[in-house]
C-alpha cells in the first residue's frame, strides 16, 4: 500500500469515529461502546408471572390428639386454613365434618381443648405446650400468629372420644403474608426500665387475709392500662371468677343453659395496699375445677412505671384440699413450688403478643419459703416475674 493509500484509508478511520463521538455512540474516558437504552416494557401486568403463596396440606387423623404441621411460623404470619373431611364415633354413631357436633348438656364437664368449641371440631394450637392457648378452625379460618411457633391441629376431643374415633380432617394451609418475629413464645428475657431496686423495695412482698395473717406471695408485676390487663388474660383464655356464693349460684345456672364451661368458682378475699384484690383470674380445665386450677389475684397499685400504672399479682395453683389451721374448716392446698405457677402465667400471657417485653428480677432478701394465710407451705427461688403489656394507645 502506497503511502498515499494508507493516509487515505486513516483519514476515512477518523471520520468514522468522528461521526460516531458526535452521535454519542462512543464513549471518549471508556472508549467502549455504550449501551443502547433499553426498550420500554410494554408486557401487561396480566402477562407477569407471580409466584404463588406457600401452601400445605396436612391429614389430621381422628385419633389422635395432636398433629405436627411441621410448620414454624413466625409473629405476625398471616394464614388462611380450610379443611374438609369426616371423622365418625363409631359408639355414638356420629358422623361430622371439620365444623364439629352441636353443643349438648353432656359437654358441660369435659376435658376438650377449646372450651366452649363444638365436640370434634378442627382446632388449631401455636406450640406444643399445654400452656399453649389452642383455638377453633372448623372447616375455614383466617389467623394470624400473635408469636412464632410451630404450629399443631387436632380435634376438640376426649381421648376416651379420639380412641372410639374413626376418620381424618384433610386441611390446606396457605400462607397469606409472611411473619417478622422469630423468638418463640414470646420476647426475649430482658432488663424492664423503671423496675428498680428501691421501688421493689417499697412493694409489698405478700398478701394477707382479713385478720393480718400473712399469706401468698407477690410473684408477678404487671405494667399496663386497667383494660390491658384484661385483654391480655382473656386473650389468654382466663376467666374472671365470681365474687360471691350467690353469683356463683346464678352465673352457674346460665352457664349451664348456654352451654358452656364454668370456671368462675369464686376465690377467697385476700388484702394488699389494705383493699381486698381488684381482679381474681382463673385458668383450668372445667372437669377439675373443683379442686384443681390456675389462679390469681391481681392489685392495681399506687405506683407507675414509665407513666404506666404497675399491678401487683400473687399466683398460686390449686393441687386439693386441706385443713384450715385458722378454723379447721376445709380450704384448697396449693402446689408448694409455687414458682411454677408463676412461670404457667408468663408463658400463657407471654403468647397471647401482648407482652412487649418481660424479664425476672431479685429483690434484695428474697422470700424463698414461708406459709399462707391457711398454713400451707410454700418455696419459691424468690424471683418476681415482670411483665411489660402492649399499649392500647
Amino acid at each position: 500500500m502506497t503511502v498515499a493509500s494508507q493516509l487515505l484509508h486513516f483519514r476515512s478511520q477518523y471520520l468514522v469515529i468522528r461521526w460516531l463521538l458526535l452521535a454519542g455512540v462512543v464513549s471518549v474516558a471508556a472508549g467502549q461502546q455504550q449501551a443502547p437504552e433499553s426498550a420500554p416494557n410494554t408486557t401487561s401486568p396480566e402477562s407477569v408471572a407471580v409466584s404463588p403463596p406457600p401452601s400445605y396440606t396436612i391429614q389430621v387423623e381422628a385419633s389422635q390428639e395432636w398433629t405436627d404441621t411441621k410448620i414454624d411460623l413466625r409473629g405476625g404470619e398471616k394464614l388462611k386454613i380450610s379443611a374438609e373431611g369426616t371423622i365418625t364415633y363409631t359408639k355414638k354413631k356420629k358422623t361430622f365434618g371439620p365444623t364439629g357436633i352441636p353443643r349438648s348438656l353432656a359437654d358441660l364437664v369435659h376435658e376438650y381443648a377449646v372450651l366452649d368449641g363444638a365436640h370434634g371440631e378442627l382446632i388449631g394450637r401455636l406450640g406444643s405446650s399445654e400452656t399453649d392457648e389452642a383455638f377453633e378452625v372448623g372447616d375455614s379460618i383466617s389467623y394470624t400468629a400473635p408469636v412464632a411457633g410451630r404450629l399443631f391441629l387436632g380435634v376438640n376431643q376426649s381421648m376416651h372420644d379420639a380412641a372410639e374415633a374413626k376418620g381424618a380432617f384433610q386441611v390446606k394451609i396457605e400462607v397469606r403474608a409472611q411473619g417478622s418475629t422469630t423468638t418463640v413464645g414470646g420476647p426475649a428475657e430482658t432488663t424492664i426500665p423503671g423496675i428498680t431496686p428501691a421501688l421493689l423495695e417499697t412493694l409489698p412482698r405478700r398478701v394477707s387475709d382479713e385478720e393480718h395473717n400473712p399469706g401468698d406471695m407477690v410473684n408477678i408485676l404487671l405494667i399496663g392500662d386497667e383494660d390491658e390487663v384484661m385483654k391480655v388474660f382473656t386473650t389468654a383464655g382466663w376467666v374472671k371468677v365470681d365474687k360471691s356464693v350467690g353469683s356463683t349460684l346464678e352465673a352457674g345456672f346460665l352457664d349451664t343453659l348456654e352451654k358452656k364451661d364454668y370456671l368462675t368458682m369464686p376465690m377467697s378475699t385476700l388484702y394488699l395496699f389494705d383493699r381486698p384484690q381488684d381482679y381474681g383470674f382463673a385458668h383450668a380445665e372445667p372437669i377439675r375445677v373443683v379442686m384443681s386450677r390456675n389462679h390469681l389475684r391481681a392489685w392495681k397499685s399506687p405506683y407507675q412505671v414509665g407513666g404506666r400504672p404497675l399491678w401487683c399479682v400473687a399466683a398460686t395453683h390449686d393441687i386439693g384440699f386441706e385443713r384450715d389451721q385458722r378454723n379447721d374448716l376445709i380450704t384448697h392446698k396449693i402446689d408448694p413450688a409455687i414458682d411454677g405457677e408463676r412461670e404457667y402465667v408468663n408463658e400463657t400471657l407471654s403468647g397471647t403478643g401482648l407482652v412487649v417485653a418481660r424479664g425476672h428480677v431479685t429483690p434484695a432478701n428474697p422470700l424463698t419459703t414461708a406459709k399462707t394465710a391457711t398454713g400451707g407451705e410454700f418455696h419459691s427461688d424468690g424471683r418476681i416475674l415482670v411483665l411489660a403489656l402492649k399499649s392500647e394507645e
